[in-house]
C-alpha cells in the first residue's frame, strides 16, 4: 500500500510516533500495533479479517488508522459499520476529528443514521395545519423542532437532546422511508436525506450502523436501489450482534403500528374526487376493522410482552379431509381484501399525487409480507410473533443467514474487517465463522494492555443450588449481600432475564445500606448516570447492560451475574436455530448454545475493567461452571484473572486496593 507500511503503523502507534505526540492519554499498546498490522495487511492482501480486541486494546484507533490509508491508497469508498449510534457518534465527534488533525493526508468521512433519526421538512409543514398533537407540552415541543428544523444542517434528532426521548409524534414527522416521495417531493433539494447522501457520496469514510448496512445490502440490486453510496471494503465493529441484525433485515415483518400508520395515511390523501373518496375510506374501514380482529387473535395465549412461535395450522386446519380457514385465517382473507380494495381505490391518482404513490407501495409490500407468514412455504424460515407493549410483530427470519451472507456480503467485498472484544470461544473463532458464512479469514487475537491477574479477581461461591431450583434466588440474594458489604457497594448485579433481576432487587435492596438502581425506573443512560455520580451505588440490569456500558475507575469495582446466559429455548428463532443443526447432524448444545453464551458472559465481565489503573471482582454465582463439564469451557474464554470460591480472598482483594489508596 502506497501510503501506509507496516513499519509507519509503528511510526503512528509507537513511542515518540504521531498518536504519542499528540494524544493526551497515550500509552503505548502491543496488541494495538499489531491489530493495526493485520487490518493493513487484510486491505493489502485483499482478504478478510477477524479480531477479537479486548479491552484495553484500543480498537478503535487500530483499524480506523489502516481504513483511512486503504481508502486513500485505493481511492475506493470504505464503510464502517457500528452496533450503536452512541459508537457512531464517537467516531464522528472524537476518533475522526483527531486523525484528521493529525495524519499528513487529508480525508473526508461522513456518517448515515436510519431515516427516522432525520426530520422531514415536507410533513413538519404539512403537520402546522393537522391535528397531530395533544396537549400543550406536545404543542411546544412542536413549535420547537418546527423552529429546529429551520436552522439545523443536519436534521438529525439526536441534536434535541433536552427533549424527552420518546415524542408521541415524531413518527408523523420523521423522514422514514415509507412514506417518502422522493424527488416528487417540493423539499427534495432540501432535505435533510438528500443532504445527507450528498455528503456521503463525497466522503472516504462513511460511518453506518450495523441496522442501516443491513437495510442497504438487503436492498442493493431490487426496485428500491441502495441506501448507502457504493463501496469497496467494510469494517464492522461490534460484530458480535451481526447474525441477529441480518436475520431481522434479510426477513419480512408486518406489525400492527404498520397497519394503523398505513390506514392513517391513506386516510390523509389529498385525493379530490368525492366518490373516490367515499371508495377509500369505505376500504379503510374494512381494514380498521379486520385489523382489529386479527391482532386480537394472536393474543389468546400470549397475554404478555415475548416472542412466540406461529404455526401454519393457526391460519388453515383439517375439516372433512379438506383445509379449512381458522377464524384466524378468515380474518386475514378479509384484511387482504380489504388491502387490495384500497389499493384498487387510490391507483389511479398514483401519477398525479406522489403521496399515492408510497400508499400503493406500501400497500403491496404489507400483502407480500402477510402471505409469506401465512402461507409459511419456505422451510429455512421461522415464523413468529413478537408482542411489545401495545405492538405485535408478526415476522419471518431466515434460520440460517451463513449462505445469505457469504453470497450477498462476503463474496461481493474485497475485505471485510470484523472486529469486537467478544467473537472467539475458547480461543477459537469457528462459531462466529460458520454463522456468519466466512471462509478463510485470517484471524488474530490481540493481546489487552491490561494486567487481569493483577487488577481483577474471579469469585466463585463455594454452594449455590441449581439456577432452576426455588432455592436460588434467596442463595444468591444472600451471597450478592455479603459481597456488597465487602465492595461496599460500587457493583453492577446483572441478570438473564428481566424475572431474575426485579427478584433480586427485591431480595437485597431492603437489605443493604447502599442506593440501589434497577433498570426501567428510568431511561438507560440516564440510570447510568445516578449511578456514576452515586457513590457506593448498586445497580440491578439485565440485557442493555451487559454490553456497551463504560465505567471506568472505582465507582464499579464489583461485577455480579446471576446465570450464565444462555438464550431462551423456548425463544422461536433460537428453536429453530437449534433444531436446525440438529436435524443436519450437528450437537446443538455445543455447537450453538454454548458458543453463544460464551460470548455473551465475556461481554458481561468486560463492563469491570476498563482501564489500566481499575480493579475490581468478577462475580459469577451459577454453580454450573463447576459442576458440569462445558464450564471449563466458560472460564477458559475469560479474562486471565485468579479464580477463588474463598470469600475472605476477595476480602484481602479490597484490604489490598485501601492499602495501596492509603499510600499514595
Amino acid at each position: 500500500m502506497k501510503d501506509l507500511t507496516k513499519s509507519e503503523m509503528e511510526k503512528i502507534f509507537g513511542p515518540g510516533g504521531l498518536l504519542a505526540k499528540h494524544h493526551e492519554n497515550y500509552e503505548y499498546r502491543a496488541g494495538q500495533v499489531e491489530m493495526a498490522d493485520a487490518v493493513l495487511k487484510a486491505f493489502e492482501d485483499k482478504r478478510h479479517l477477524i479480531v477479537e480486541a479486548g479491552t484495553g486494546t484500543g480498537k478503535t484507533l487500530a483499524y480506523l488508522v489502516p481504513t483511512v490509508a486503504a481508502a486513500l491508497a485505493r481511492d475506493q469508498r470504505v464503510i464502517i459499520s457500528t452496533g450503536t449510534k452512541n459508537l457512531q457518534e464517537q467516531l464522528m465527534e472524537k476518533d475522526i476529528p483527531f486523525l484528521q488533525e493529525i495524519l499528513p493526508r487529508k480525508f473526508k468521512a461522513a456518517y448515515m443514521k436510519g431515516r427516522s433519526n432525520y426530520a422531514c421538512l415536507y410533513k413538519i409543514d404539512k403537520a402546522a395545519d393537522q391535528p397531530i398533537l395533544e396537549g400543550l407540552d406536545e404543542m411546544d415541543y412542536f413549535e420547537e423542532i418546527r423552529l429546529w428544523s429551520k436552522e439545523t444542517d443536519t436534521g438529525d434528532r439526536g441534536e434535541l437532546t433536552h427533549l424527552p426521548e420518546r415524542l408521541p409524534f415524531w413518527s408523523r414527522i420523521n423522514a422514514k422511508s415509507e412514506s417518502c416521495i422522493g424527488q416528487k417531493c417540493p423539499e427534495f433539494e432540501r432535505c435533510f436525506i438528500t443532504r445527507m447522501r450528498e455528503k456521503a457520496e463525497d466522503a472516504d469514510i462513511i460511518v453506518v450502523n450495523h441496522h442501516l448496512y443491513f437495510a442497504d445490502l438487503n436492498v442493493r440490486g431490487n426496485d428500491y436501489g441502495k441506501v448507502v453510496p457504493d463501496y469497496g471494503s467494510v469494517v464492522f465493529d461490534e460484530a458480535h450482534q451481526l447474525e441477529d441484525i441480518a436475520a431481522d433485515y434479510f426477513g419480512f415483518q408486518v406489525s400492527s403500528y404498520q397497519l394503523d400508520e398505513l390506514a392513517r395515511d391513506a386516510h390523509e390523501l389529498p385525493i379530490p374526487d368525492a366518490v373516490a373518496v367515499s371508495g377509500i375510506t369505505r376500504a379503510i374501514a374494512r381494514i380498521t376493522g379486520f385489523s382489529d380482529i386479527f391482532w386480537s387473535r394472536f393474543r389468546h395465549g400470549r397475554g404478555k410482552d415475548g416472542r412466540f412461535p406461529v404455526a401454519k395450522s393457526e391460519f388453515v386446519g383439517e375439516s372433512g379431509g379438506e383445509s379449512q380457514p381458522t377464524s384466524l385465517g378468515e380474518a386475514y382473507y378479509h384484511l387482504d381484501e380489504g388491502l387490495e380494495r384500497l389499493e384498487k381505490a387510490v391507483l389511479g391518482f398514483a401519477e398525479d399525487i406522489p403521496e399515492v404513490e408510497s400508499v400503493v407501495r406500501r400497500i403491496r409490500q404489507v400483502r407480500f409480507n402477510l402471505e409469506f407468514v401465512v402461507l409459511q412455504s419456505e422451510e429455512n424460515y421461522v415464523y413468529w410473533l413478537e408482542r411489545r407493549g401495545r405492538g405485535i410483530y408478526l415476522r419471518a427470519s431466515p434460520i440460517d443467514v451463513s449462505g445469505i451472507l457469504r453470497e450477498r456480503l462476503f463474496e461481493n467485498i474485497e475485505t471485510a474487517v470484523l472486529t469486537s472484544a467478544t467473537l472467539s470461544s475458547g480461543g477459537s473463532f469457528d462459531f462466529i465463522q460458520s454463522r456468519l458464512g466466512i471462509e478463510n479469514a485470517e484471524t488474530l487475537l490481540a493481546p489487552t494492555s491490561f494486567d487481569f491477574s493483577a487488577q481483577s479477581l474471579i469469585y466463585l461461591p463455594v454452594r449455590m443450588p441449581e439456577p432452576r431450583s426455588p432455592e436460588f434466588a434467596g442463595m444468591a440474594a444472600e451471597e450478592i449481600v455479603k459481597l456488597l458489604e465487602i465492595t461496599g457497594g460500587r457493583a453492577f448485579v446483572l441478570s438473564t432475564s428481566y424475572y431474575s433481576m426485579n427478584a433480586l432487587f427485591e431480595l437485597v435492596s431492603s437489605r443493604v445500606n447502599y442506593p440501589c438502581f434497577l433498570q426501567g425506573t428510568m431511561s438507560m443512560a440516564g440510570l447510568l448516570d445516578r449511578f456514576k455520580n452515586t457513590p457506593n451505588a448498586v445497580l440491578f440490569g439485565t440485557a442493555s447492560f451487559w454490553q456497551g456500558v463504560d465505567v471506568p475507575g472505582d465507582q464499579l469495582s464489583c461485577v455480579i451475574i446471576d446465570k450464565l446466559p444462555f438464550s431462551v429455548p423456548t425463544d422461536p428463532l433460537v428453536a429453530a436455530r437449534t433444531r436446525f443443526i440438529d436435524e443436519n447432524g450437528g450437537r446443538s448444545f455445543f455447537e450453538y448454545s454454548v458458543p453463544n453464551a460464551i460470548i455473551a458472559l465475556k461481554q458481561g465481565v468486560g463492563r469491570l475493567i476498563r482501564s489500566t489503573s481499575d480493579r475490581g471482582v468478577m462475580v459469577l454465582l451459577d454453580p454450573r461452571l463447576k459442576t458440569k463439564g462445558y464450564g471449563a469451557d466458560f472460564l477458559k474464554s475469560l479474562p486471565g484473572a485468579p479464580i477463588t470460591s474463598d470469600i475472605n480472598d476477595v476480602v484481602r482483594f479490597f484490604e489490598s486496593e485501601t492499602t495501596e489508596a492509603a499510600r499514595v
